[in-house]
């Protein structure tokens, strides 16, 4: 497979996690005319990219065989483990003389971990988390924060993931660009919680919701998440594009780092419950506005 991935482009990049943002992260390096090859638990999932060009992958170890460069795009550290075969004999076969770069929102203690485990193994390690859900990843509007201590890895790596990016920032060495998604975290999902109130508040008082909307994008207060997180809202839409359960989960690390520091985080600690709250209430996998519910007044 590593002959037939790599005769026309000399290297292929592997690709593994094709869930709500993998999915389109995957088709657009794809579109870029980059050889992938592709690994999902659910091999369904990459159907659409082999139709573009992409080559799939049998399970991990043919993943590792055929590629270069593997981007792990996982919902977790368990499911970064497990595919890279961490504490097992597969883990040296798949890491060693290959360049490592996940992807995925983890703890910056298991990132420093791992890198020290693939630097044992023989493979290079670099971080490169996204800031974005769905809407930016099809648009290749994401923020890539990248982090190591391989400057040839780090300026190649930068250059592989521009399609997917309006932005690479450089964020030091490891954990520095984890450390860097999660205080980013921070602020994006109290602003999304504050929007949702608001705009709760408005209808409930009657208002245009159409006019606040407009006056919130024409003003300094506008983002480009506020808008999609704007509609979503007006329009009652809970598909994911950031499901709850992720909110939980990156709400979690935010508060670690903050008490790992002794920040004061009455705000973050707040929305928190909010989001665990809409969780617990069956909305685990509906989009983050969903955290909206919470505000509702009672019958």
């Amino acid at each position: 497979m590593r002959g037939a991935a790599c005769e026309d482009a000399g290297m292929a990049v592997g690709f593994a996690g094709l869930g709500i943002m993998g999915q389109p992260m995957a088709a657009r390096l794809r579109d870029a005319g980059v050889p992938l090859v592709l690994w999902s638990r659910r091999p369904d999932a990459a159907d659409a990219i082999v139709a573009r060009g992409a080559v799939r992958a049998v399970d991990p170890d043919a993943l590792f065989a055929a590629s270069d460069t593997v981007l792990l795009m996982l919902r977790d550290e368990p499911a970064t483990d497990e595919v890279l075969g961490r504490g097992t004999d597969a883990f040296a076969r798949r890491v060693a003389g290959r360049r490592i770069v996940v992807m995925g929102t983890n703890s910056p203690g298991f990132s420093a971990a791992l890198a020290a485990d693939i630097r044992d193994a023989g493979g290079v390690y670099l971080e490169a988390p996204v800031s974005g859900s769905r809407v930016p990843a099809e648009r290749g509007e994401l923020v890539v924060m990248l982090a190591g201590d391989d400057d040839a890895a780090l300026a190649e790596t930068a250059g592989l993931l521009a399609p997917l990016a309006r932005a690479v920032v450089r964020c030091g060495a490891v954990p520095g660009a984890l450390r860097t998604k999660i205080a980013v975290n921070h602020y994006m999902m109290a602003m999304v919680a504050a929007l949702a109130e608001a705009l709760t508040a408005a209808r409930t008082a009657g208002l245009d919701l159409d006019a606040v909307v407009e006056v919130l994008q024409a003003s300094p207060m506008d983002s480009p998440i506020g808008r999609v997180k704007a509609a979503k809202l007006l329009a009652g839409d809970e598909s994911p594009q950031a499901a709850i359960a992720d909110v939980v989960k990156n709400c979690g690390l935010v508060l670690a780092e903050a008490r790992a520091v002794g920040a004061v985080t009455p705000i973050i600690d707040l929305v928190a419950e909010l989001y665990e709250r809409t969780a617990a209430s069956g909305l685990a996998f509906a989009d983050m506005v969903a955290v909206a519910r919470q505000f509702a007044p009672a019958p």
